[in-house]
């Protein structure tokens, strides 16, 4: 029987590289997002590989995570590989100068839409004493950077929560661990500046970043080494990065 994969921020970035990989490789996929037109296109792809079932819900609308998750056909319901990738960075200010609704929003989404999720789907893992977890963190919960102040917290936090997960479901056999990315291509800067395509294009000049897929394919590895065997805590970063603010840059 195939195993089943429930990826949260599925329909862009990180989120659908992922599911697109999986799906290759035979995975049942529980796509989950908030815009539905992306869903419904991705799932029409997928669907030709492997069996997929969408979910469309905001991981910050608590209500709308265990009303989606408990909607599962019977399919889907056995969850043995949960990826907590939905997340997301709002403005690059400082402290004094920060946004509340920014911090909402991050704080919301990065931290306790994580935990909504988990929670949904952790009790059936315990029942079965079988599973494993992928926590997307970033380079931001293992060092602060200027202007970074709460997203590096939220993220700060999601490295937190996954060692806290990590003992607390050892005595259970359920797998857990956090795939900790640098700089990435994505859509992201593009929310962080919303919208500012000149700023979001200018994170990514002058080096090479990584892909969505060097991600996916680092996922995949995690999960698919021998069961006696975690990845708990991994970094990835671009070559041409060394930290937070340190990037070999060309221009």
């Amino acid at each position: 029987m195939n195993k089943t994969v429930l990826i949260t921020g599925a329909t862009s970035g990180i989120g659908k590289s992922t599911a697109i990989l999986f799906a290759a490789n035979n995975y049942n996929v529980v796509l989950c997002g908030r815009r539905q037109e992306r869903l419904n296109a991705l799932k029409q792809e997928l669907g030709k590989e492997t069996k997929v079932h969408t979910l469309n819900f905001d991981v910050r609308d608590k209500a709308a995570v265990f009303e989606a998750i408990e909607s599962l056909p019977s399919d889907f319901t056995d969850i043995d590989i949960l990826v907590n990738n939905a997340g997301n960075a709002h403005g690059l200010d400082t402290i004094d100068q920060g946004n509340t609704d920014d911090w909402d929003a991050m704080l919301d989404i990065n931290v306790k839409g994580l935990l909504y999720v988990s929670k949904a789907i952790i009790p059936k893992m315990i029942a079965k004493k079988a599973g494993h977890i992928i926590n997307i963190g970033s380079t931001a919960g293992k060092e602060v950077y200027p202007k970074g102040n709460v997203y590096c917290a939220s993220k700060h936090a999601v490295d937190a929560i996954t060692k806290g997960m990590l003992m607390d479901l050892n005595p259970y056999g359920i797998r857990v661990g956090a795939v900790n990315p640098g700089l990435v291509e994505t859509e992201f800067s593009k929310v962080r500046f919303k919208g500012d395509e000149h700023k979001a294009e200018n994170v990514y000049k002058g080096f090479q970043p990584l892909k969505p897929e060097d991600i996916a394919d680092i996922i995949y590895f995690v999960v698919t080494r021998p069961y006696h065997v975690n990845i708990a805590d991994l970094i990835v970063m671009p070559t041409a990065q060394a930290s937070a603010t340190i990037v070999n840059k060309k221009v």
